[in-house]
Parts: C-alpha cells; sequence; structure tokens
C-alpha cells in the first residue's frame, strides 16, 4: 500500500467536549496505514515543501499522484465504534418492538439465533452483517456471536476477509433458554469459548483487526459454575475483554435477583464476584443504576455501552440511561447500536437517539443531568467507543501515530440530508450530516488504510 495523502477538511473528536473543526488540513497515512501526521491551516502550494519535511522515502512527483483534495461539503471522520452489537441478529432486525425482554429473547431471538447450528446459515448472514456495517460507517464492532463456536469462528473469518476491526465472542448460556439453544453444560460452554478464543488469535496473531472477547449473555443464562470459569478464564489472560448486558430492563433485573439472592440486587456486586468487573469490561446498557452500582463501575474502570435505540424499543418502559452521570464521573461511554434489540444498525441513528435519551433524563433529573450536545454525542461514536473497547491507542481520532479509520463524508451526496446553504459554515454543514444524514453520505470507509466500502 502507498502513501495516501488528503487535503481539505478533516474533523476530530479530542476530547468529550472538544470538537476539532480544521480547514485546510494535511493528513498523511503510510503505507502501514498509520497517521503520519495531521497539520491545520495547509495552503495548497505549501503542501511540496510539508511532505518534503517529513522526510516520506517517495519523490513529491509519486507522491502527488496519492493526494486527495476534497472540495466543499467533503470531510474526513474517524470511523465510528459500535460498542454492543448481536451479530446473529441482523437478520432479525425489526421485529419484536415493544416485547419485554424476556418474552423478546423467547419468541424471537433464541429461535432466530438458533439456526446459526448451520454454518453455512453463519456465513450468509455475517457477511451481509459486515457488509452492512462498513456500508453504514462502522469501522469497530464488538461482537456477540451466537452459543454456537462453529458459527463465531465464521464470524471472525468474515470480519478478517472484508477488514473490519472487531471484538468477537462466542455467547455463553447454559441455564434458562430453550433446551434446543443453551449450552449443554459449563464445561462445554467454556470448552468452545477456548477453541473461539484460540482461533482469534490463531488467524489474526498480531491482532491487527480482530480480538476476542469473553461473551457471558447475561447472569440469568449462565450458571454459577460457568460465570466462575469464565472469571477464571479472564485472571489468565489479561488481554480478553469481557462484555454482558448489565442492569437492562426491570423484568431482567428482577429474575436476577431471583438467581442470585445473596447479591441483594446489585449485579455490580454479582459479576465483580465472579472475576468479569475490570478495566476490560463492556457493560451494555446500565439504564437502572443505583448509586452503589454506579461507584463500584467507576471504582473498577469499566466501560458502558449505551443503546439508546433498543433501550427505547425492546425490554420495556423508555429506558433513558443516566449517561450524563457516567461521564460526570469519569467512565468510558460509547455508542452500540444493538442491532436486532433496537430497530436500526446505524450508529447515526443512535446518536441521535442519545440525544433523546439524553433530553428525557434532563427532564427527569429536574435539569440535574444536561442533555448532550453534538460534540459529545460524536465523542460517544468515535472515541469514546474506542475506549470503551480498550482500542483508544490505536483508533478513535486522528492523532499521529494511530491507525486510519475514517470516513469521507460528502454532504452534497444524493439523498436526503438536509439541503446545503451557500452561507452554511464548516460546523453547520456537520452538524447536517449528524441529524439528517445516511450511509449515502459515507461514500468511502477506511480501517487501518484499506478502502473497505467505495
Amino acid at each position: 500500500m502507498a502513501y495516501q495523502i488528503f487535503h481539505g477538511t478533516v474533523i476530530d473528536s479530542l476530547s468529550q467536549s472538544d470538537l476539532c473543526i480544521i480547514e485546510d488540513a494535511l493528513l498523511v497515512v503510510n503505507p502501514d496505514g498509520e497517521i503520519v501526521e495531521l497539520l491545520a491551516d495547509l495552503p495548497k502550494d505549501k503542501i511540496p515543501a510539508e511532505l518534503s519535511r517529513l522526510e516520506i522515502p517517495t519523490p513529491f512527483p509519486v507522491l502527488e499522484n496519492n493526494i486527495r483534495y476534497l472540495s466543499r461539503g467533503q470531510f474526513l471522520i474517524p470511523g465510528f465504534v459500535d460498542t454492543h452489537n448481536h451479530a446473529p441478529q441482523w437478520a432479525q432486525r425489526g421485529l419484536g418492538q415493544s416485547m419485554h425482554i424476556l418474552d423478546w429473547l423467547d419468541r424471537v431471538t433464541f429461535p432466530n439465533e438458533a439456526r446459526f447450528r448451520d454454518p453455512a446459515h453463519a456465513r450468509r448472514v455475517y457477511a451481509s452483517c459486515v457488509d452492512g456495517f462498513l456500508r453504514q460507517g462502522v469501522t469497530t464492532a464488538s461482537y456477540y456471536g451466537s452459543l454456537h463456536a462453529e458459527a463465531t469462528k465464521v464470524l471472525a473469518d468474515i470480519c478478517l476477509e472484508k477488514g473490519q476491526r472487531a471484538l468477537v465472542g462466542k455467547c455463553n448460556m447454559d441455564r434458562n433458554a430453550p433446551e434446543y439453544y443453551r449450552d449443554a453444560s459449563a464445561a462445554a460452554s467454556l470448552a468452545d469459548t477456548r477453541d473461539c478464543v484460540a482461533h482469534v488469535r490463531r488467524i489474526d496473531p498480531e491482532a491487527r483487526l480482530l480480538r476476542p472477547v469473553l461473551t457471558p449473555r447475561f447472569a440469568i443464562t449462565c450458571s454459577p459454575e460457568l460465570l466462575r470459569g469464565l472469571g477464571a478464564l479472564a485472571a489468565a489472560n489479561p488481554d480478553l475483554p469481557i462484555q454482558t448486558h448489565f442492569n437492562e430492563a426491570g423484568q431482567e433485573m428482577a429474575f436476577t435477583r431471583e438467581l442470585f439472592p445473596e447479591f441483594a440486587g446489585s449485579e455490580a456486586d454479582l459479576y465483580a464476584h465472579y472475576g468479569l468487573l475490570n478495566e476490560r469490561s463492556i457493560l451494555a446498557h446500565c439504564c437502572h443504576m443505583s448509586e452503589h452500582e454506579v461507584a463500584r463501575v467507576a471504582e473498577l474502570g469499566c466501560g458502558v455501552a449505551h443503546c439508546p435505540v433498543s433501550n427505547m424499543t425492546v425490554g420495556g418502559g423508555f429506558m433513558a440511561a443516566p449517561v450524563r452521570e457516567f461521564l460526570r464521573r469519569g467512565i468510558n461511554v460509547g455508542l452500540g447500536t444493538d442491532s436486532g434489540g433496537g430497530f436500526s444498525s446505524s450508529i447515526l441513528d443512535a446518536m441521535r437517539q442519545a440525544l433523546v435519551a439524553s433530553n428525557a433524563r434532563e427532564v427527569m433529573s429536574e435539569g440535574k443531568d444536561k442533555g448532550l450536545s453534538i460534540s459529545e454525542l460524536f465523542y460517544l461514536a468515535t472515541l469514546g467507543g474506542a475506549k470503551v473497547c480498550g482500542l483508544a491507542s490505536k483508533i478513535g481520532n486522528f492523532e499521529g501515530g494511530k491507525e486510519f479509520d475514517a470516513l469521507l463524508i460528502d454532504a452534497r451526496a444524493p439523498g436526503v440530508m438536509t439541503v446545503l446553504e451557500d452561507d452554511d459554515s464548516t460546523e453547520t454543514i456537520f452538524n447536517k450530516f449528524v441529524m439528517t444524514g445516511d450511509d449515502r453520505n459515507i461514500i468511502e470507509v477506511y480501517v487501518r488504510g484499506r478502502l473497505v466500502k467505495s
């Protein structure tokens, strides 16, 4: 791969509140897909001198052919990070909306996921799934697979083949699920998990794109023996992330209290007891949180996958997670599509629904928890998500030395995005994209410098 050089507008997230809009930027990506430098306010006639200063071992006349000049309405942003995604549910999106969560699992989700016992079915659906997310700018996804080891290995293969960065985990569930869709035993579930971990490490030994992730579905479907075994795996493998559902909905929380009365309703204490809560943990939803729960999550350094679309359509009730409080406590928060639970697989839709949820929290808290801003939504979708997935040293923004996971946006592409006016500022154009754009405006997608959508 040759050097890739972009000149034009770059929009980046430096922190929760720091949206960086850079005009006349020069962004240089080396053949390994790493960002060499990002320079601001650089006129075109100054580009040769700057490239010479960077000591790139390629003559400028050759480099000049690699420069991509962006026009008005076009800009680069970091790739989107989906921190919570059920890959087998790609084929059931939009089904069972408004159902309570345990009913939705029994009547919609478990029958659908059981079909992944067939590796051919898995390959067909997962190929469509990964293509679909890449089209929508999701350069990184934290995937729950089904409980089937072979299908989960297929998912990892497809992510690597198509160039998507991913955390891939076999779903653990050895009880409280239909006989046709649960692990045969805790021992069998753990053996399959070790097999999937080994497979991911084998096909991507340097973890350039893929990482295995421990994936207890939630405490309801995991016996104490299985949770203990997963905790032991987590302790023995300090590179392994952990993902699970956490305080998602009233029905789920009540059943968990029945199964684990010794923890007095605290899922934080439950998962911590089994060694599954630490700085590698990705906790999906976290809608109903006591002061004790929030304090424990902050203390242990866990990340939160905020899934506002599914929280308001499946589960039972309007579940607006306390994202402002999480951010106030220094808890890392990213966005999840929870594709299948929600009706949309778009991070843009997740951003918009996160805005709605935050406005609801502002009313519920009588003004204490202010609604989220556009810059904060963008942070959750990019750098915040990278932090939750333990990847902020590699991706999330355009800091020098990070890998080039990026989206090229064209606000003038045919579609339904709000029309641009001649006097629109770059910030106005960006806001229009966030609130009204869609995948048609995402004209190119890069992962580690590789073009994966064009």
